[in-house]
């Protein structure tokens, strides 16, 4: 496990060269979440003040886009598809074939790196933004709630960075990759709640999105954490989330499998 940990602290090194890249992103990135929270608050204020949306009153619902915020900054996958795709196309695997390193494993490792280093940067504008907004940002119920929270969350991460490998996998078989990711990203970012709360989607609609993996990917740890998934379906939904990790892990490990005996690597 050393070699990894050595990974790791190579990972930190070369992301730190990116620090500033990271946070001008982290600050135009609050552009389109200020520009949500005023469109609920147009949408609020021609509504009932005691009338709120699926259960969301528009406390709340600033609530889940800062907690969204906080989660994506913690487990979003950046670039790292671009890169696992680069690697595979411009033949630079070919160092990983003949070393006692797993490709996937090295990746997790530069995965987890990069989004240390991108916490600890975009903590002070997103920090600074989350504070003044402070009078909005709910608290779990309770601390079991915080901690099933927590443990979601890095399943999430786990979720997207093995469902983002095994798409970025797919430059084995095709020149270029990015309409795949796209497609993905968009799907995501619509079913995966970053756009909007699931459950203001009709019951039938939510329901059926529940037993897909976007959910997983970003709304299920919000939900936890403001209270809004508990019980039996609380538990369901860590379960399905722990299902789709090992899923797309398994499924990662079979397209490297079959993508390696395809791959031809040339030069000396």
């Amino acid at each position: 496990m050393r070699k990894y940990w050595h990974v790791i602290t190579i990972g930190i090194q070369n992301t730190l060269v990116y620090r500033i890249n990271f946070l001008f992103r982290s600050v135009f990135g609050l552009i389109p979440l200020m520009a949500t929270i005023y469109l609920w608050k147009a949408v609020y204020a021609s509504r009932d003040s005691a009338e709120g949306v699926a259960g969301y009153t528009y406390a709340s619902m600033v609530s889940y886009y800062l907690l969204v915020t906080l989660v994506d900054m913690l487990t979003a996958v950046n670039e790292d598809d671009w890169q696992i795709a680069a690697d595979i196309r411009d033949g630079n695997i070919n160092h990983f074939l003949i070393k006692p390193i797993d490709y996937l494993s090295y990746r997790l490792c530069l995965f987890l790196a990069g989004r240390m280093i991108y916490t600890l940067v975009a903590l002070a504008p997103v920090g600074l933004f989350v504070l003044l907004h402070r009078e909005y940002l709910a608290w779990p119920p309770d601390l079991a709630t915080l901690a099933i929270f927590l443990v979601a969350t890095c399943l999430t991460g786990l979720l997207q960075f093995f469902m983002s490998f095994t798409m970025a996998l797919l430059a084995f078989w095709v020149l270029e990759v990015s309409t795949f990711i796209f497609i993905l990203f968009a799907f995501e970012y619509i079913a995966g709640g970053h756009l909007f709360p699931l459950d203001i989607l009709p019951p039938a609609v939510a329901q059926a999105l529940t037993y897909t993996p976007f959910p997983y990917q970003l709304f299920f740890p919000v939900s936890i954490y403001l209270g809004r998934t508990a019980g039996a379906a609380l538990w369901q939904g860590i379960f399905i989330q722990i299902f789709w990790v090992a899923a797309f892990y398994v499924l990662a490990r079979v397209v490297w499998s079959r993508g390696i005996r395809k791959y031809t690597a040339v030069g000396g």
